[in-house]
């Protein structure tokens, strides 16, 4: 769709500056995190909640004002024609263009004296070895932005990150996941992100395929022998 999408550190001064950078070059539309939070436009730089809001609205309303797609398998059959579609409905309908995604997070505390010194060597460890599967899945790439290296785990060809160090690695499977490890810098917790995906064919589809991205993700946590 001639969008170019870019990845940034988390937190949202770092969307802002790359807004700056791209200024007179690129028209910034919209920018968001795993949080949740949402900047739309480049009025406000930062988390906006308030232009958030009102643009699901536009949304709503607008979806609301078109004919429903065919009901799901599942529902009530509420879904005729002629009484307006829900914003779920037009999320629905990314999914089966550019595939269903599901994200989810589990936050790791390692108490006492000990804690930060187990999750500093957790983390050396990946780096030093990754797993070479995850869950049944070849991991192909590994991305440390603390080294600021993206390796091809099959060629062994590296490329350079160009983001500011932080002590993150992500892991991207062959089968299209990725799990990312965040360790807290204040405190000795760590958090493991998890995306997992596949491809809808129709909306009738939909609460079996994200049962079955459910699933994954716990059988990769399951897997990693990861316990929140």
């Amino acid at each position: 769709n001639n969008v170019t999408c870019y990845n940034v550190l988390t937190g949202f001064k770092w969307i802002a500056e790359l807004i700056k950078e791209k200024e007179g070059k690129e028209n910034y539309v919209i920018g968001g995190e795993e949080s949740f939070g949402l900047m739309i436009g480049d009025k406000i730089r930062d988390k906006d909640a308030v232009s958030a809001v009102a643009l699901i609205c536009e949304m709503t309303a607008f979806e609301k004002n078109k004919a429903r797609l065919p009901a799901r398998a599942g529902t009530d059959g509420n879904d005729a024609v002629g009484q307006g579609r829900k914003l779920f409905d037009k999320l629905v309908d990314l999914y089966v263009q550019y595939g269903l995604y599901k994200e989810d997070l589990i936050s790791i505390t390692k108490k006492g004296m000990n804690g930060a010194r187990e999750i500093a060597d957790m983390m050396e460890g990946y780096r030093s070895n990754p797993p070479q599967k995850i869950n049944g899945s070849q991991v192909i790439q590994l991305l440390d932005y603390q080294n600021q290296t993206d390796v091809n785990l099959k060629t062994k060809e590296s490329k350079k990150i160009n983001l500011p160090k932080s002590n993150v690695l992500q892991f991207i499977l062959e089968d299209g996941s990725k799990i990312s490890a965040r360790p807290s810098g204040t405190e000795p917790k760590i958090k493991f992100y998890f995306s997992v995906n596949t491809k809808l064919e129709n909306a009738a589809d939909f609460d079996a395929k994200e049962k079955e991205l459910d699933d994954k993700i716990a059988a990769i946590i399951e897997d990693m022998k990861l316990k929140s």
